[in-house]
């Protein structure tokens, strides 16, 4: 019988298809081969870029010039502009406010055939510190207040362009999802004086059937009302509310590509998203909230009853996904 579950993070309800019970072979993945041509964000090719925001150069090569091993660089066409006051006002009983932020993108490497799974794990930990660096720069900016780090892996997943890489936005508001989670994170520490995360860390750790890998510091997890099939979440085991405020990154960058390593293994290199969840810049440490990161491969589609309820319907149960994803050899 299909279950609703409820996601005590966020307190949306997904229903577990129990009875589509699909495996990974079912959802008929095909890897997409890389169709080559003239890339913007391959070495050698700096001057068709916005000039670089960042850039790691062990060989002190000037800026915009070939020698990199990774770039930050302004996104061509923000959603965004970095220009100007925010100029908040209403009309009538609606509100608006100047367009204003900053939207960059993360150059992960300069191999157009690497990803995040297949690049040196030293290049991983190196994107984890560009973001670590360009959340703590942008911070000082007071019109904003959060910044969202992304990743569109594929075609399917919203990414335009083939090579290796990831992208921020500044926003002068806090977006909605993590104003879900930290106010029903607060909620819950109010009730209980306990961080809801850390309970959940504790809980599944204790039951293991959920629980999909773990290191020292982190644990990876495939959440208990996962939205799609193969949601994972990966945590640090220590409370924190703030993405690495101790900059312990060699840990993260090993268990991150592990996991894309499962992800791509069990599903066939599918396309994803990946994001950081972090407290605001105003409230950056606390003891209810806990950064995490969310990665959902591509798998299903939303249609007119996940638009029409906030519902989604997921046909494989996260215990079977936490399954496969331990078993897979990588």
């Amino acid at each position: 019988m299909p279950e609703l579950r409820k996601d005590p993070i966020s307190s949306r309800w997904v229903i577990i298809s129990v009875e589509r019970g699909k495996r990974p072979s079912d959802f008929g993945m095909r890897i997409s081969a890389k169709k080559g041509g003239f890339c913007a964000f391959c070495e050698g090719n700096e001057y068709t870029t916005p000039p670089e925001i960042l850039a790691f150069r062990p060989d002190k090569s000037k800026p915009n010039t070939p020698g990199w091993t990774l770039r930050v660089v302004s996104n061509k066409f923000p959603a965004l502009s970095i220009e100007g006051q925010l100029n908040r006002q209403g009309e009538g009983m609606f509100d608006k406010m100047n367009g204003v932020g900053a939207h960059e993108v993360i150059v992960e490497c300069p191999d157009h055939n690497l990803t995040l799974s297949t690049m040196p794990l030293k290049s991983v930990e190196d994107v984890l510190w560009a973001f670590h660096y360009r959340i703590t720069d942008l911070k000082k900016d007071e019109r904003f207040r959060y910044v969202l780090v992304f990743k569109n892996e594929g075609y399917d997943a919203g990414s335009s362009l083939e090579h290796t890489h990831s992208q921020l936005i500044a926003l002068p508001i806090v977006p909605h999802l993590v104003s879900e989670e930290i106010e029903h994170a607060r909620e819950y520490y109010g009730y209980k004086e306990r961080c809801l995360f850390c309970d959940i860390i504790r809980q599944e750790s204790a039951a293991r059937t959920r629980v999909i890998s773990e290191n020292d510091d982190f644990i990876v997890l495939a959440p208990f009302a996962p939205r799609s099939p193969f949601e994972t979440i990966i945590l640090p085991k220590k409370h924190a509310s703030s993405f690495l405020p101790d900059g312990n990154f060699g840990l993260l960058a090993e268990i991150l590509q592990r996991t894309l390593k499962q992800i791509d293994k069990v599903l066939n290199l599918p396309p994803y998203n990946m994001m950081i969840h972090t407290s605001p810049f105003k409230d950056e440490n606390n003891e209810y909230y806990h950064w995490h990161i969310e990665i959902i491969p591509k798998l299903t589609k939303i249609a007119g009853f996940e638009w029409g309820s906030g519902f989604y319907i997921n046909p494989t149960p996260p215990e079977e996904a936490a399954r496969f994803m331990r078993e897979a050899e990588i």
